[in-house]
């Protein structure tokens, strides 16, 4: 499975790995625990199976319309199959359109039914992730938001990248010149 993802600018950066501290120095769950060298805080906009030509191509040109400036607006949850702490970001019409740009790149060369649909434009909900685990409700009935810093009002989404869930490795996808 490859990702696509965008970076934040290192204020932003900054601001996600201070919350993820906090988090674990309470002894919640926290992104800072995966110590792998490719976690660092991102915005994922999809993932399919593989990153062929042509979603290449497509990818490219978004990577081009980058940086884009958004804002967090607030802590969220989120019980899926995991549960997730985040804060989430404005989905503006710029966002919106990255988002969309993206979903369609990867549609466009992806198996029927093989995409997640919570990354489906209209369903998607854009955040970056402070904590996630299995078990349901942990963050629930706690005082989180006291916890935590605030989200910076504004954040730069600067570069496009995927992460290879075979192989653990990051590639930063490269506008054409």
């Amino acid at each position: 499975m490859r990702t696509v993802e965008l970076l934040l600018d290192e204020a932003a950066d900054l601001a996600v790995r201070e919350a993820w501290r906090r988090l674990a120095d309470a002894g919640l769950p926290s992104q800072a625990r995966h110590r792998s060298p490719t976690n660092s805080p991102h915005l994922t906009l999809a993932a399919c199976g593989e990153l062929t030509a042509p979603i290449r191509w497509e990818l490219a040109e978004v990577a081009a319309a980058l940086p884009l400036s958004v804002r967090f607006t607030g802590l969220v949850r989120f019980e899926r199959p995991t549960s997730v702490l985040a804060w989430a970001l404005d989905l503006d019409d710029a966002l919106a359109d990255m988002h969309r740009r993206v979903w369609e790149a990867v549609a466009s060369d992806s198996a029927p039914g093989s995409l997640n649909p919570f990354h489906e434009p209209g369903h998607w909900s854009p955040h970056v992730t402070l904590g996630r685990t299995r078990r349901a409700g942990a963050f629930a009935g706690r005082r989180v938001p006291e916890l935590l810093p605030a989200p910076p009002p504004s954040v730069r989404l600067t570069a496009l990248r995927s992460y290879d869930t075979q192989t653990g490795t990051l590639e930063l996808l490269q506008p054409r010149h």
